[in-house]
């Protein structure tokens, strides 16, 4: 076998063994350092979201956790009538923001981003930057403010200005896990080697 061929080949099963398979989810979720090790791009689509939007790493790493498990094609599951006919999803939620096909449809339309996608992290990244700076103006929640951003991201921001979230005791509890995990992300960037940071 020529040596360019044999090359050819290594490359190709080199190729296959590493790498993220789409819709997968990173190995290590309870480990930034290591999400970001894996996922390299993920760092990279942080940090220009925190330029841009002035949202921390941590609390996108969080929410993203909560809302897909850095699933990127991730959606509700689907409804069943007599439970077995299936009736359609409970939302139309997708991607690692879980945006609704309305918020989304209003994030490209005002951003003028026609190209983005839910699955692409880059645009989930800028697309909840987006979302938080919004909430920042119409609600006075800090972005730094993990749960009451998660808890008006979730309700969305006039279901936050009503109280929403008061009556959803399992949506408080997860509200504080987010936040909860949004400081435990935020120790672990800063034992992070450079590079990931």
């Amino acid at each position: 076998m020529s040596r360019p061929v044999l090359a050819l080949l290594m490359i190709m099963v080199l190729g296959s063994c590493g790498g993220e398979r789409q819709g997968s989810a990173p190995r290590e979720l309870d480990n930034a350092c290591s999400i970001l090790a894996e996922r390299p791009h993920y760092g990279r689509a942080f940090r220009q979201a925190e330029r841009k939007w002035g949202v921390e790493p941590h609390v996108l790493m969080a929410m993203i956790y909560q809302e897909s498990k850095f699933i990127s094609n991730n959606r509700p599951p689907h409804r069943f009538a007599l439970g077995v006919i299936p009736t359609g999803r409970q939302s139309s939620a997708m991607g690692y923001s879980q945006a609704l096909d309305g918020t989304w449809d209003e994030y490209l339309r005002l951003e003028g981003r026609r190209g983005a996608r839910r699955d692409d992290i880059a645009d989930a990244a800028d697309f909840m930057g987006w979302y938080m700076n919004l909430t920042v103006e119409e609600t006075g929640v800090a972005l730094d403010d993990t749960r009451n951003q998660y808890l008006a991201y979730h309700d969305g921001r006039s279901g936050f200005n009503r109280g929403s979230y008061r009556s959803k005791g399992w949506l408080m509890r997860i509200a504080g896990e987010v936040a909860a995990r949004a400081q435990m992300y935020e120790a672990q960037l800063v034992t992070c080697s450079r590079r990931l940071r």
